[in-house]
């Protein structure tokens, strides 16, 4: 089955770091830019960041900036999301998805081929 599958979410304190992955099953992960996106109760999803298919690219957008990293490891056709010193703020359902061109800014829904499931993330003391 062609798919994103996701992993790592949770609930963590204030200041705490979580690693999110997204995994790809089925296709070629590193084809594919991976954008990041999270979605909090009452608010419209909004965009992370971005990796472009190599990985030389990257974009974070300026909430996560200094906090947040992107990563990937082609080898294991795995992306990650490296979250540290976060907030509550960051509280949010988390979403990877796949697109066949990178930019430095989220792409309209429909330019995405693939998406995660979607993983939870709770900070909260």
């Amino acid at each position: 089955q062609v798919q994103l599958v996701q992993s790592g979410g949770g609930l963590v304190e204030p200041g705490g770091s979580l690693r999110l992955s997204c995994a790809a099953s089925g296709f070629v992960l590193d084809d594919y830019a991976i954008g990041w996106f999270r979605q909090a109760p009452g608010e419209e999803r909004e965009g992370v960041g971005s990796i472009s298919s190599s990985g030389s690219d990257l974009y974070l957008t300026d909430s996560v900036k200094g906090r947040f990293t992107i990563s990937r490891d082609n080898a294991k056709n795995t992306v990650y999301l490296q979250m540290n010193s976060l907030k509550p703020e960051d509280t949010a359902v988390y979403y990877c998805a796949a697109a066949s061109y990178y930019t430095d800014y989220p792409l309209p829904d429909q330019e995405y081929d693939y998406w995660g499931q979607g993983t939870q993330v709770t900070v909260s003391s």
